[in-house]
């Protein structure tokens, strides 16, 4: 039987995974999606706790999550592209120079 204990477990290894990957990489376009990782981690979190309390309030705080990924990502990738055509690389070393 699989409770909530396991989908909050499983919850925190996928985050923690996520914050490892924003961490320690400098590829932008993986960081990218250590942050996607994150955010349906959190996902998972709201998912099962309203299961577990017979709301579905977190249904549509997940919902309205997956619809700013969805943003996030088409405008992440824009970033990245641009980023790529103007410099040749998407290392975030790249785009730090850009600041001022």
């Amino acid at each position: 039987m699989i409770t909530l204990t396991h989908y909050v477990g499983l919850s925190f290894l996928l985050f923690s995974i996520g914050v490892t990957g924003v961490l320690i990489r400098r590829n932008l376009l993986t960081v990218l999606m250590s942050i996607e990782l994150m955010l349906n981690a959190v996902n998972l979190n709201l998912i099962a706790f309203s299961r577990q309390l017979g709301d579905l309030n977190g249904h549509l705080f997940a919902i309205f999550i997956i619809t700013v990924a969805a943003g996030e990502a088409a405008i992440g990738l824009a970033i990245i592209v641009s980023l790529y055509r103007l410099k040749g690389s998407v290392n975030l070393d790249d785009a730090a120079e850009m600041k001022g």
